[in-house]
């Protein structure tokens, strides 16, 4: 038993559905969206899985840490596309954690770069 085995999908909440949308479909490409119950929407995203919006303002960007990241082949590729499409990367310079004029902080062989949605809910992207 036990979840080991299970699919996890992320269940993002937002404050705006109408402003949501507009960022995950417009700036971060997501396409095929379908409604849910709750008055959300999930996404098909890559291997089969799907990323879940739904309207939650009091928890809207709560989280203050990573929610969700995407695993890519490129990822200058990736955020050189995304920030063309408007997305704004976030930048570190700390000890333990610094990122490039891109964004892009390069951790042994992994590379991963973080940005935020409208609502300030944090999101990566990782080239592992």
């Amino acid at each position: 038993m036990g979840l080991s085995n299970a699919k996890v999908e992320p269940a993002i909440p937002v404050s705006d559905m109408t402003k949501a949308r507009e960022f995950y479909e417009g700036k971060l490409g997501l396409s095929g969206g379908r409604p849910i119950g709750d008055g959300g929407i999930t996404y098909p995203v890559g291997s089969g899985r799907e990323l879940d919006i739904y309207p939650s303002p009091a928890n809207a960007g709560a989280s203050g840490g990573t929610i969700a990241a995407w695993e890519v082949e490129d990822l200058a590729k990736t955020v050189d596309e995304l920030t063309a499409a408007g997305v704004v990367f976030e930048h570190y310079d700390g000890e333990r954690l610094k990122t490039d004029a891109r964004g892009i902080a390069t951790m042994g062989e992994d590379h991963m770069a973080w940005f935020k949605d409208p609502d300030g809910n944090f999101f990566g992207i990782a080239e592992l």
